[in-house]
């Protein structure tokens, strides 16, 4: 199937922080869109803009060619898809679903399993890239499942990111994306120490930053996220709460491995007590109030 623009129709499902900016960019890119979200006036200006509403996950899968799902977590992930009235049960054969929320690769391998017994087409492909990559459709995708089909959406995935990469078989996205999450962690403490170093020690933090980004110490959070601590905005690119979650899963998938993640279980720690504080719903810059 050719699934370029006005070949196919997409449902998504999920209009959060990012997934609504994903499905406006696929609409942007000329794909027709079916929509759901749990809260219905969160997809008020997709609906204005030509998105047809329906009620309920099925009701979206049973109508398109391509279901994409970007919802909070895996609890939500398995009833979306595995249900009794879910998108495996409801799509057609010969249908692509793709789930492009952070989730368990372990769920990410099951979801694979029973489409294939279906007919259908699944793949695993979590975004980073936060709602500024959401927004200007520049996320990088971290795919998973069979490659002829990863190579049959590509088109799809192009409206929505700039770094697509095929990672390999099913549960392979979600593993690369627990890479990229440890990664991030860890430097979102290091960027908040460093931070938190020089107010105490009197300095300009911008002035810091403006000479540490560019060198060694560069890094995306520095400079996407630095800036917002600098101004004191704590608006969520990405959620706190939702960090603690890919962070849990990571854990538990490294355990499983036999390996050790000193900086990984520290920063779940960190960002636990920062959740208890009340900043749950906050962005992840706002670890730097745990230092000040």
């Amino acid at each position: 199937m050719n699934l370029s623009a006005g070949n196919v129709t997409i449902g998504f499902i999920g209009l959060g922080v990012m997934g609504r900016s994903m499905a406006r960019n696929l609409m942007k890119a000329g794909y027709s869109l079916y929509v759901y979200s749990r809260t219905k006036s969160k997809a008020e200006d997709l609906m204005q803009a030509g998105a047809i509403w329906k009620d309920s996950a099925a009701d979206v899968a049973r109508n398109v060619d391509v279901t994409i799902t970007m919802v909070e977590y895996p609890r939500d992930v398995e009833d979306i898809f595995l249900g009794p009235l879910g998108i495996v049960a409801a799509a057609k054969p010969g249908a692509y679903v793709i789930d492009m929320t952070t989730s368990s690769p372990a769920l990410a391998l099951r979801i694979y399993e029973e489409s294939q017994s279906r007919g259908l087409k699944a793949l695993d492909a979590p975004v980073s890239g936060g709602d500024i990559g959401a927004r200007d459709g520049k996320l990088s995708i971290m795919v998973g499942g069979e490659e002829e089909a990863f190579e049959s959406v590509l088109p799809v995935f192009q409206a929505m990111g700039s770094n697509i990469v095929y990672q390999g078989e099913a549960g392979a996205g979600q593993h690369t994306k627990m890479c990229n999450q440890i990664a991030i962690a860890a430097n979102m403490m290091g960027v908040s120490e460093a931070l938190a170093y020089a107010e105490r020690s009197g300095l300009s933090p911008t002035r810091v930053l403006k000479s540490i980004e560019s060198g060694a110490a560069g890094s995306w959070s520095l400079s996407n996220l630095g800036p917002r601590i600098i101004q004191d905005n704590y608006e969520p690119g990405f959620y706190v709460k939702h960090m603690i979650k890919d962070l849990g899963i990571a854990l538990q998938s490294a355990e499983a491995m036999g390996l050790e993640t000193y900086g990984l279980s520290l920063a779940k720690t960190l960002y636990e007590r920062l959740a208890a504080t009340g900043e749950e719903s906050s962005g992840t810059q706002s670890l730097i109030k745990l230092y000040r």
